[in-house]
């Protein structure tokens, strides 16, 4: 140990070349290890990250090849799908009437409580119909008087009709002063119908004239 302790104490930095054998290899260790060093912050730290920044794409590349080839393998699946939508769209579509059958198609409803024996207090239509995407909504205010039993045949009925009704609002109590088997229901009935092209085309507008103010 002094031996290597006596090699260390008396070398001359300014000639190296003299030096014993350990004390070279150490410096020689030294250098090797500064220029490691020195290359990895000046260029290898550079090209790492470009590593790991490549290995992040390709893992996302190979991500999105596997989410589109499941796309393309269900391609037909999708497209099957979509043709059921469609026809189920037309099926409900369907069930919408014209503006020109609005008419009977109320008198259709009106006939439905008349022929379970109800009689109709009130039987009103809005005087305007809520306009929405493809179509209009156009509340009815109904009030008739019966028995409970012929109150749910009339309900039954009007589920039944080839045309989209709803009853909301129902409301059904006793009338004072007279049998406790005559009932009297409050109810909005809501029928709905496709719009025309030209409504549509005017909606259309409407909306592209709201969205230009919007700007």
């Amino acid at each position: 140990m002094n031996n290597l302790i006596e090699q260390f104490r008396h070398l001359n930095p300014k000639d190296p070349g003299l030096w014993p054998a350990l004390p070279k290899l150490l410096a020689l260790l030294a250098v090797l290890a500064a220029l490691v060093a020195a290359g990895y912050a000046a260029d290898w730290q550079g090209q790492m990250d470009e590593l790991t920044a490549g290995a992040a794409q390709e893992t996302k590349l190979k991500d999105e090849y596997k989410s589109k080839m499941g796309l393309a393998v269900n391609l037909d699946l999708y497209r099957q799908q979509l043709r059921e939508i469609n026809t189920s769209f037309g099926a409900l579509l369907k069930q919408l009437p014209n503006k020109s059958q609005m008419d009977a198609l109320l008198v259709d409803i009106n006939q439905a409580g008349l022929g379970r024996g109800l009689q109709f207090e009130l039987f009103k239509p809005a005087q305007h119909e809520t306009m929405k995407d493809f179509y209009a909504e156009l509340p009815i205010s109904i009030r008739v008087t019966g028995s409970y039993h012929d109150m749910g045949k009339f309900a039954s009925d009007i589920a039944q009709l080839s045309r989209i009704v709803t009853l909301n609002d129902i409301s059904i109590a006793p009338i004072s002063g007279k049998d406790s088997s005559v009932l009297v229901m409050d109810t909005v009935a809501k029928t709905f119908r496709y719009l025309s092209e030209e409504e549509l085309a005017k909606q259309r507008a409407a909306a592209r004239k709201a969205a230009h103010r919007r700007r």
